[in-house]
């Protein structure tokens, strides 16, 4: 009988969601938990992203969709005559990697954020790196040292997209 692995994604959902639309489209999250569960053997999928309180129904959506919505408060910030909203994950995704470590056989890392090189480095050097899904071309160069890791989302981008 094969044996079952027991996978976790964890999603910067932010690099995720800029990722995709600076190439044109728009990622069916639905679709892409079932992506994960389907080819990468994703028991559980970690979705970081910053809270705002507008956004609830879509926060609703995800979780139906399966995802664990890791909530970050946002700050928002004066950029010229424009607000920005910010809620950098990178921290929450690290310390929920490390947390759920002894509860994956491995992990899936999406982003393209070099921040997270030293917990990729970790990882491969433990054993636990499944995938690093880049949401597009342009990915930090730090991980380009895990190129045999590296996955780009566009390929999937027929299969994904809403």
């Amino acid at each position: 009988m094969e044996k079952k692995e027991n996978n976790y994604a964890f999603i910067d959902s932010q690099n995720l969601n800029l990722g995709v639309k600076s190439r044109g489209w728009n990622l069916d999250f639905a679709r892409f938990r079932q992506f994960l569960k389907d080819k990468y053997r994703a028991g559980k999928a970690y979705l970081f992203i910053g809270f705002v309180p507008e956004n609830q129904a879509l926060y609703t959506e995800l979780q139906k969709a399966g995802y664990i919505c890791i909530f970050k408060p946002t700050l928002e910030i004066k950029e010229g005559n424009k607000i920005k909203v910010k809620g950098n994950v990178d921290a929450e995704l690290i310390l929920h990697t490390m947390i759920e470590y002894p509860n994956y056989e491995k992990a899936i890392i999406v982003s393209g954020d070099g921040d997270f090189y030293c917990l990729i480095e970790y990882l491969v050097r433990q054993n636990k790196l499944r995938k690093i899904i880049v949401p597009n071309i342009h990915f930090s160069s730090l991980l380009r040292g895990f190129s045999n890791f590296v996955v780009n989302i566009q390929l999937f981008k027929e299969k994904l997209k809403k």
